[in-house]
């Protein structure tokens, strides 16, 4: 699979960059690099469990949101370190091993040959453990479609209805119909919401919505579309941690949601029969933030 990185297209930014020469938009060159891997309990409830959801960040991202909260791992010069395939499968285990209810991939879809490489060989070596696919919802169908068989659980953002927002706030215009095509793709593979005997997520898709201050008119479209589309075929997670920092440059985003634009949304989402989760205001903290620092994640040598 390494030929995909000499005219990468693993995105829909389709940048055509060799990146076994260059870096691509995204910032990721054909060596996969990552942040941080650990047990993480701030996930939706049938997805961290008990005992956490063994997530595992990688450096670099093809949307770059102005509001990124991960943004010390997610812009071009990102924090992190080179893995090898090897490495990664061995943190794949070394996260089981610990406990974790599944792997959690965040943001890996520019790494998506090298993710699969690691999979391959972890289960090979006994990873029997959910796999999971956080995603901005910003995807190329033909990424998801080589990922089918791999992924159990699908975890996308919806972030957008209004093409000027996702213009404004992530550089892309095509947001909208690009997250709609791809989750569109990801609930073909999953299927409806499935549960293992202890009640935590075994698969299935989540649709996570992060709402912005002065958005409520695109979240309630955002809201209605998944109810038209997808009904009761997803989980849906209306979120409100949204925190500002460093947003001078953005004025009207430099504020948390209130009590009652959330409030507004839940109503909303209950009145259209939506099934998921709502979110506790004690999650907005730049706390909740980890730090990326290379905590967790194997050495090729070892």
């Amino acid at each position: 699979m390494t030929g995909l990185m000499k005219n990468c297209r693993l995105c829909p930014r389709a940048c055509g960059a060799d990146r076994t020469r260059t870096r691509g938009l995204c910032g990721a060159n054909d060596r996969t690099e990552a942040a941080r891997a650990s047990l993480h309990l701030w996930e939706e409830p049938p997805i961290s469990g008990t005992r956490g959801s063994g997530t595992v960040f990688f450096s670099h991202c093809s949307l770059g949101c102005v509001f990124c909260q991960n943004r010390q791992i997610s812009r071009r010069e990102a924090a992190g370190r080179e893995i090898s395939v090897e490495a990664l499968a061995q943190t794949f285990l070394s996260l089981e091993r610990q406990g974790a209810h599944n792997i959690n991939l965040v943001t890996g879809a520019h790494y998506a040959p090298q993710i699969i490489d690691a999979l391959r060989l972890a289960r090979q070596r006994g990873l029997s453990v959910p796999i999971v696919y956080n995603s901005s919802g910003y995807e190329s169908l033909d990424t998801l479609k080589m990922l089918d068989g791999w992924i159990d659980i699908y975890l996308p953002d919806y972030k957008y209805y209004s093409s000027y927002y996702a213009a404004r706030y992530s550089h892309a215009e095509d947001y909208h119909e690009t997250a709609v095509d791809a989750i569109t793709e990801m609930v073909r593979q999953t299927g409806a919401p499935q549960y293992d005997e202890t009640g935590l997520l075994a698969r299935g898709t989540v649709i996570r919505h992060l709402m912005l201050p002065g958005l409520a008119g695109d979240t309630a479209q955002v809201l209605r579309d998944i109810a038209a589309r997808f009904g009761d075929s997803v989980l849906v997670s209306l979120m409100r941690q949204y925190t500002p920092f460093g947003m001078q440059d953005w004025p009207e985003l430099n504020r948390t949601i209130t009590d009652a634009e959330y409030a507004e949304a839940c109503t909303l989402f209950t009145e259209l029969g939506l099934s998921g989760f709502f979110q506790q205001d004690a999650s907005i903290s730049e706390s909740f933030i980890p730090a990326f620092d290379g905590t967790g994640l194997e050495d090729t040598e070892k």
